[in-house]
């Protein structure tokens, strides 16, 4: 009964109508949205255990207060919904990937099964890093900078969005070898090039990682290193892959995303 009601992933090829398609997408959005429902309500009865998790990395000397009567209760449900789309974000990215699978050919849809579960493992590892690694430099750097001159107050709801958005960030910079390798794909990039332009590709992983939420010096210091380590397995994995894909690691279709290097 159930599997009759789930939407059918249509074929590589297989035709269907502009209502299909719009139907087909809502039933999958309804799916993303009974799935987050669930997950939000067991987040908010745990959120304590949540709060309590998000706020270990802030140093033993700090606390958080809130300013306002609903700011307790916003916060909670803040974080629960923050927790919730990240439990059920394997399902979220399935049914995105179902409803767009039938434009892909069967043998690409191989290769990007495998690389939604790189980039999980990947996003999984960002996440894990800044917590352990960076934010508890980043936040004992922050929060006692300037402690001589003013008296330092944290409020809940701007640490939470701090270290919420400072996590997903994180995960999201640690998806650049998923992205260098599309590039590789769709031939905007080759190995042959990466390499030839490696000192420009650091100058960018050190732009981006500046434009993260972190801002000291320390925690700029933990993310760059291991994004030049990604960008140089990115260069491993390109040349890697080129040849599994049959590639000329010369070709460059589009004309290139880094100058050549003369």
């Amino acid at each position: 009964m159930i599997k009759k009601r789930l939407p059918r992933r249509l074929g590589h090829g297989e035709e269907a109508t502009l209502v299909e398609h719009l139907g087909e997408l809502r039933t999958r959005l309804v799916i993303a949205l009974f799935a987050i429902v669930p997950a939000f309500a067991v987040s908010f009865a745990f959120h304590d255990r949540l709060i309590d998790w998000l706020t270990r990395p802030l140093p033993n000397d700090k606390s958080l207060v809130t300013l306002g009567v609903t700011e307790p209760f916003t916060t909670a449900i803040k974080v629960s919904l923050a927790a919730a789309v990240a439990i059920t974000l394997p399902i979220l990215l399935y049914q995105l990937w179902s409803f767009l699978a039938p434009a892909i050919e069967e043998h690409t849809q191989r290769t990007v099964s495998a690389f939604v579960v790189l980039s999980t493992i990947l996003f999984t590892g960002g996440v894990a890093f800044s917590y352990f690694i960076v934010l508890p430099r980043a936040l004992s750097f922050l929060t006692n900078f300037g402690d001589d001159n003013f008296e330092i107050d944290i409020r809940a709801s701007y640490y939470f969005s701090f270290v919420t958005v400072t996590l997903l960030a994180s995960g999201l910079a640690f998806q650049m070898p998923i992205f260098i390798l599309a590039l590789v794909r769709l031939r905007v990039l080759t190995a042959a090039k990466l390499r030839r332009n490696r000192r420009l590709g650091y100058v960018l992983m050190v732009v981006f990682a500046i434009l993260l939420p972190t801002v000291d010096p320390v925690s700029l210091a933990l993310e760059v290193a291991p994004l030049l380590i990604l960008f140089e397995t990115s260069i491993w994995l390109s040349s890697y892959m080129e040849k599994r894909w049959g590639l000329d690691p010369e070709s460059d279709e589009f004309g290139g995303f880094f100058p050549d290097a003369e």
